[in-house]
């Protein structure tokens, strides 16, 4: 056995002192934590072996340390992840339809009398709504995450984002003044189809990258294209159902011709390559074999 002492990381006054295995990994750490500060469960911790270092695995043994000591930081409430995407997916799905099942709240009676509805406003919801579904749907059934929660607070911060960009979107597709494409079906239709091909393709990876980590382990390896065509894609970028998302809101902003859809798709490109570039390191890092070519969204540039 050995004892660890638990440290503040902001002020690295003492918490508590915890007893372990010598063999002990952190995940082990924190369930001796938890014993001694009950209030906070593993997931609510941080530790790291410096005050400015990084965060532990959980995985990594404490023999590896090189103080018996640990500095600890607290996340703060925690929500599932399942939990936290759900919430995420479903308000979109919501307010849009809102916009287009009601359009006399938000517009006026008034306004809308004579005012004819064209197909594309339809198009646009069927394919916003199956987005969003399909979202709720791969949380449920695909996605394995290699952390078991989030900040709570992250929860308001994410929602606000999703839930009001879906009703900047919805509110000027179905506005009475609305006018559609400038090259009619031909745009509305090639937009559909680059949004269908870009949605199979995000599927794809997904499930890929979900076959990838075996249930209830936070495995990690070199993601490689499988016999998917879709999944190609790995050759060329790190984090290919960014691409194929961003292509999604590219291809939607297309074939409705609007520019709040535009702008929500450009928002959403710059916080994806944020997190691409991110992932993207964190693979040259872990794995020195990475393959030298790939880019971290978009092939060949960034």
């Amino acid at each position: 056995m050995m004892e660890l002492e638990v440290l503040s990381q902001r002020s690295q006054k003492k918490l508590a002192t915890v007893k372990v295995a010598s063999d002990s990994n952190i995940g082990q750490v924190k369930l001796a934590i938890e014993k001694e500060l009950p209030k906070f469960y593993p997931d609510r911790q941080s530790l790291k072996a410096e005050p400015l270092g990084k965060m532990l695995k959980d995985d990594i043994s404490v023999s590896s340390l090189p103080e018996n000591k640990v500095y600890f930081k607290d996340l703060g409430p925690q929500l599932g992840w399942s939990t936290v995407f759900i919430c995420e997916y479903a308000g979109p799905l919501f307010v849009y339809l809102l916009f287009y099942a009601r359009p006399s709240i938000f517009y006026g009676a008034a306004n809308l009398k004579g005012a004819k509805t064209l197909p594309v406003v339809h198009l646009a919801t069927a394919c916003w709504c199956g987005h969003y579904a399909k979202r709720i749907l791969e949380t449920i059934f695909v996605h394995r995450f290699s952390h078991a929660t989030m900040p709570i607070r992250n929860l308001f911060k994410n929602c606000t984002y999703y839930w009001g960009c879906a009703a900047f979107v919805s509110y000027f597709i179905n506005h009475p003044l609305y006018q559609g494409t400038s090259y009619g079906d031909m745009q509305v239709y090639a937009g559909l189809a680059g949004f269908i091909f870009n949605e199979l393709g995000n599927l794809s990876i997904h499930v890929a990258l979900r076959n990838l980590r075996p249930e209830g382990s936070k495995v990690r390896k070199i993601p490689f294209p499988t016999g998917n065509p879709f999944t190609i894609l790995f050759n060329l970028v790190s984090c290919p159902n960014y691409t194929y998302e961003a292509g999604i809101w590219i291809c939607y902003s297309i074939m409705t011709q609007s520019l709040p859809a535009g702008i929500f798709t450009m928002l959403g490109f710059y916080q994806m390559t944020v997190w691409a570039l991110g992932k993207h390191r964190n693979y040259k890092r872990e794995f020195p074999q990475y393959p030298r070519g790939r880019k971290a969204i978009v092939p060949f540039v960034i």
